[in-house]
């Protein structure tokens, strides 16, 4: 039977091409807020890590009520590092809104999501968004998405997608590009006319499969997840089954709730093709499916990609640690990285031979230092080595994880992008002339020859260049890659820096701190000119004389520092270095701090 008045999307997208604006407009239009009510941009976009980067990090619901329909929308993460997160939310959808910019077209992650989607069969409405924006190429942009279809295999249905053209900043769309610009509706009249509703059975035993876990320090655990099948019921007795697996486990619904704008509501019972919450079930995980007592029937759940990435979070070891975090024992981290498991489907953590390290694998860069940063922020010291690769070996040759990435330039920063990405075993793919003098590059790259490009890529074309890349599967190994071509800077001993001898230190290379910073013996302080590292005096004052030559009063003048970001730290280090993170500092050290014992085991290596 079908349920009219409900209809389930999630909106899609590659990342900044505007998924939580325009879900802010249409919870505007729909009177989701109070006419007084204020109300902050990206209001979807609640964590304060993606405020501050202006990305969806994790999947959120919401619902609104449009001429006696509930649509419930979902807004989903553009980057690819992100993909658990996709891939599982769309278990919960009957349509996808595939958003794509009107200047930028179709771009990797755009890919990425549409092809997940399609797999699953899943109706597709795209909306060419920032129709407004100056060099938008609405026409164009259409045929490339439909090449995009073609390529990954939609069906005759998905082929024939209707297009909306939209601003959502300013609250608009249109069925052309020309129409009259008033209001969202085109896209709510599209959305109930293509997107199908959910068909179910209400008098069949209940099933509900959970797509994702939310946290309140109240109740506890609350999962979220659509009703496949039949009611449910606030107090009723059920069990929990996983697919695979015989074991069941019985459960009451404690507390049911169903979304309304951004706010959960609680309820007496809900249908076949809503989406809702429950609380009060412990130890309940993504994935798991909450059935009727005496009917258990799990059902299939997505399967998410592997990791690509993997690094090593250790208890910190150096001089200052502990003086920094509340956070800072191996039974602190080994429990906070297990807990992460909960939600975090596409990450990987397993103990390692020694008890103050373990091994954590990611999607990519990006999905590993969200963890580092918001684990940062709550207090936790630790310290992470440099990220490597997955590698697989099938029938006794060795495979390695690829990424496709799509570079758009300047002309004039062409010869030096392609120069640089050689040696890094990238491969060419295509080239194309994008629009006002850029050009856009495609290659084919192992993901071990992205770890430290971005910051020299940004350097080489002075911020012009835009990069993106996605995972796009395992080839044979490309062989060895040169890794960093500049040594380090090392700290001579524990102290504090001071000008005089920073000034000395700046003629070797670039800084990366300032004085009066605090550094430790084997802690870097900045990049040598030269492919070897260096041991730096950055604690030695000026010898003080009765002597005044002329011109030695004249201030020291120091060049500013490169204070380096968390990615950039991560890009930076070598196979022997680390990043030591705390709540207030990111440094970068050494493995072996003693200069001696440090030049000692460099030998036995090479002999």
């Amino acid at each position: 039977m079908i349920r009219e008045d409900i209809r389930n999307i999630a909106i899609i997208a590659h990342v900044d091409h505007g998924k939580t604006t325009l879900v802010d407009a249409m919870l505007k239009q729909c009177g989701s807020f109070r006419a007084n009510e204020q109300v902050e941009e990206r209001v979807m976009d609640s964590n304060d890590l993606e405020k501050e980067r202006g990305i969806t990090i994790l999947a959120k619901n919401t619902s609104l009520k449009y001429k006696g329909h509930k649509i419930n929308v979902v807004d989903t993460p553009g980057h690819a590092d992100f993909g658990g997160e996709v891939e599982r939310i769309l278990k919960m959808v009957d349509g996808v809104l595939l958003l794509v910019d009107a200047f930028e077209g179709a771009m990797p992650q755009t890919r990425f999501v549409l092809r997940k989607a399609l797999q699953i069969g899943l109706k597709p409405i795209v909306v060419v968004n920032k129709i407004d924006r100056d060099g938008a190429r609405p026409a164009e942009v259409v045929d490339e998405v439909l090449e995009l279809f073609m390529e990954l295999g939609a069906d005759d249905e998905q082929l024939d997608f209707p297009v909306v053209y939209a601003s959502a900043r300013d609250g608009y769309a249109m069925e052309s590009p020309d129409g009259e610009r008033a209001d969202l509706e085109p896209l709510f009249e599209n959305i109930l006319k293509y997107i199908p509703a959910p068909d179910g059975e209400a008098d069949k035993p209940l099933q509900l499969l959970v797509s994702n876990i939310d946290y309140d320090e109240y109740v506890g655990r609350i999962a979220i997840g659509r009703i496949e099948r039949g009611k449910i019921n606030m107090g009723q007795q059920a069990v929990i089954c996983s697919l695979g697996s015989d074991k069941t486990r019985q459960i009451k619904i404690t507390k049911l709730y169903t979304f309304d704008g951004l706010k959960r509501v609680e309820t007496e019972s809900s249908y076949y093709g809503d989406i809702v919450a429950v609380s009060g079930v412990a130890d309940i995980t993504i994935g798991d499916t909450i059935c009727e007592v005496g009917a258990p029937d799990a059902l299939p759940f997505v399967k998410i990609d592997e990791p690509t990435l993997s690094m090593t979070f250790s208890v910190n070891n150096s001089p200052f640690a502990g003086t920094e975090g509340q956070f800072v024992t191996s039974r602190h981290l080994r429990a906070r990285l297990y807990k992460e498991l909960e939600t975090n489907l596409s990450m990987r953590v397993e103990d390692t031979e020694s008890p103050d390290s373990i091994k954590v694998s990611g999607r990519g860069e990006l999905h590993l230092s969200i963890l580092i940063e918001t684990m940062r922020r709550e207090g936790y010291e630790f310290q992470v080595s440099k990220p490597r690769v997955i590698y697989k070996e099938v029938e006794g040759r060795l495979f390695e994880p690829m990424e496709c990435l799509m570079i758009d330039v300047p002309e004039d920063y062409m010869g030096v992008v392609m120069e640089a990405l050689g040696p890094r075993k990238a491969e060419l793919v295509n080239m194309t002339s994008a629009t006002q003098g850029y050009v856009r590059l495609e290659y084919n790259i192992p993901a071990r020859g992205l770890i430290g490009y971005r910051s020299e890529f940004l350097t080489a074309t002075r911020g012009n260049g835009i990069m993106n890349h996605v995972f796009s599967g395992f080839e044979e190994y490309k062989g060895d890659i040169n890794s960093r071509t500049r040594g380090s800077m090392v700290a001579w001993e524990t102290g504090e820096a001071v000008t005089y001898g920073l000034y000395n230190a700046q003629e070797r290379g670039t800084l990366f701190i300032t004085p009066g910073t605090k550094v430790y013996e084997g802690m870097i302080v900045g990049e040598n000119a030269r492919n070897e590292d260096i041991v730096v005096n950055v604690c030695k004052k000026k010898h003080v004389t009765n002597m005044r030559a002329s011109g030695s009063d004249e201030a020291l003048k120091l060049t500013p520092p490169k204070i380096l970001s968390l990615e950039q730290a991560l890009e930076f280090i070598a196979d022997d270095e680390l990043v030591e993170m705390t709540p207030k500092s990111i440094r970068l050290r050494k493995k072996i701090l003693n200069s001696e014992m440090r030049a000692k085991a460099k030998s036995a290596a090479s002999q």
